[in-house]
């Protein structure tokens, strides 16, 4: 899958596995003692990566392409790729959660986040796109026989790791492939290494060996026999990362790969973005089950999608403008809707997005006056946001009561100087879709409690 705005929190979730629950007053009492910082691509040096900013209409026009290879995954015949088995559940004693911080990746070319791991003996870290639509991770890997894309740290050398094997075509992880990437493994002949292929919505691919190593979270969380790609033709939209950290809801996925030793659930706040070059904020990502102990989290069932069950899905009941529900039917909002940390912008079917779009209108033009549309974005008038005193604020209710009650932070961009556009666009054709984007998760916790199929809200998480 592709990915957005590089997300830098390790963990989510994977499918294959399914740990014993916790009880809620079990949760309550674990602690949460490691945590990765995760940043917007804003934050990495900027005497690196001054020529690699992405424009917005680049990026918006990316963003469509991610959208569109979600659509098509939806349209395609269920039963075309093999189905997730249900898990073995998990038994003994969970480590404590870990948490990572989360970083911009506008500044390494990427509208998405970024986290920063260790991988093999000794470690070596690097700075990885975080995808909650896919599932497999990789990175470019020396001695790149094909290409490899230009990356901020030095490229991986395996033959420097004492820990690092590949796998071979023989082993049950190649098996996976399939259902982790969408495309079939092929076999080293001389080796008989399994090689792999991820491929995504933009054009973008990477092509190695399926290989295995030490995962190192902080120095004293790690993971061994972590399985990941180790990438020799790696060509797209990565930026200056050295590759995609995948968090779907697949076995290979790192969070289904951590989950017998932390739980199967994570949660993560998503800095703000576009606030200064080197912006300093930083969320997190924390992984493990205690992660889920905040009080204030309002939790809506996640919803399977046999179709796309890699994908984190939910039930979207009502939108409000200034408080005001839309005049809708019920039944538009009867489409199946994805959050996810890939898609900047969110999407909503055309005619939900129209009764939105002329209830902020009403309201926003008695103060502003409308301006043209830029790119995918057609809701936008002059000025700043910070100079916009009036803004009415959004609200997204789920199925069981969590919302995102969304501020000028979470809806409002300045494409260009004087130019402010809301961060929502309209969805058409057959099969809508609504897409939650990483916009509007800003600054929110979000919660994944996997083992217990719901997904929580809870506002402040970060800045």
């Amino acid at each position: 899958m592709e990915f957005f705005w590089c997300l830098v929190f390790s963990a989510q979730l994977a499918r294959a596995f399914s740990p014993v629950q916790l009880e809620d007053n079990e949760l309550r009492h674990m602690q949460v003692d490691v945590q990765l910082s995760l940043y917007h691509v804003n934050n990495i040096d900027s005497s690196q990566t001054s020529t690699s900013l992405l424009s917005f209409s680049d990026m918006f026009v990316k963003d469509e392409e991610r959208v569109r290879a979600i659509h098509s995954r939806l349209t395609d015949k269920v039963g075309t790729r093999s189905r997730h088995s249900s898990a073995t559940s998990h038994g003994g004693g969970r480590s404590k959660p870990v948490s990572l911080p989360v970083k911009s990746g506008l500044s390494i070319g990427s509208g998405n986040y970024f986290v920063k791991i260790g991988l093999g003996t000794p470690a070596r870290y690097f700075s990885m796109l975080i995808d909650t639509g896919s599932s497999l991770s990789w990175l470019q890997c020396q001695p790149c026989t094909s290409y490899c894309h230009v990356q901020v740290e030095p490229i991986f050398n395996s033959s420097t790791s004492k820990t690092y094997q590949t796998l071979p075509c023989s082993s049950s992880q190649c098996s996976s492939l399939k259902d982790a990437t969408l495309n079939d493994p092929s076999c080293e002949t001389k080796s008989g290494s399994c090689m792999y292929r991820a491929t995504y919505g933009d054009s973008s691919f990477s092509i190695g060996y399926l290989s295995q190593d030490i995962l190192t979270l902080t120095p004293s969380q790690t993971l061994a026999k972590f399985v990941y790609g180790c990438g020799q033709n790696n060509e797209g939209l990565f930026g200056l990362t050295a590759g995609i950290l995948g968090l779907a809801h697949d076995k290979l996925s790192m969070i289904a790969q951590l989950s017998p030793k932390y739980g199967y659930a994570f949660s993560y706040c998503l800095p703000t973005s576009f606030s200064a070059v080197n912006s300093s904020k930083e969320g997190f990502l924390s992984i493990g089950s205690s992660s889920l102990a905040k009080s204030s989290f309002k939790f809506t069932p996640m919803v399977k999608n046999p179709k796309i069950p890699s994908l984190y899905l939910l039930d979207l009941t009502t939108i409000k403008v200034g408080r005001k529900p839309l005049k809708v039917a019920t039944s538009s909002y009867k489409v199946p809707t994805i959050i996810d940390s890939g898609t900047v912008i969110t999407r909503l079917p055309r005619s939900l997005y129209e009764a939105l779009r002329k209830a902020f209108v009403k309201i926003m033009s008695k103060k502003y006056k409308q301006a043209p549309g830029v790119s995918i974005l057609d809701t936008c008038f002059h000025g700043s946001v910070k100079s916009m005193l009036t803004v009415p604020g959004i609200q997204m209710i789920f199925r069981g009561g969590a919302d995102l009650t969304l501020n000028a932070h979470n809806t409002l961009l300045e494409i260009q100087r004087g130019i402010t556009c809301l961060t929502i666009a309209g969805h058409d054709g057959q099969n809508a879709i609504s897409i939650i984007g990483n916009f509007q998760q800003q600054t929110f916790t979000v919660a994944y409690d996997v083992s217990n199929s719901k997904i929580g809200f809870a506002p402040g998480g970060c800045q």
